[in-house]
């Protein structure tokens, strides 16, 4: 039987956007250890279904699609974005802990 995750992408460090962060991923999790190539050091498996990587709108799809096919699958719940809302003027607040320089 197979295993799966599905998870929520979030956003990586190098982008500002959230572009690819909509769509719920169901991934294959790998059977078989990866071994490094003895010549260039790459990683290689014999299994390829750890490079299936499916795109569901919603979580619920995800669900339906791995208990249709028979897969093992474990749900990721997503991380809460914490926001830290400042306006600009509090750089220059009075009661600020840190001192303000250039």
């Amino acid at each position: 039987m197979s295993k799966a995750k599905i998870y929520k992408p979030s956003k990586t460090s190098m982008q500002s956007g959230r572009a690819k962060t909509a769509n719920w991923i169901l991934e294959f999790t790998r059977k078989a250890p990866a071994i490094p190539d003895p010549l260039m050091g790459w990683q290689s498996c014999g299994d390829t279904q750890k490079q299936v990587k499916i795109p569901f709108a919603t979580k619920e799809a995800a669900i339906q699609y791995a208990q249709k096919h028979s897969v093992d699958y474990q749900v990721i719940k997503p991380q809460t974005r914490k926001l830290n809302i400042k306006t600009y003027a509090d750089n220059f607040s009075s009661d600020r802990k840190i001192s303000w320089t250039h």
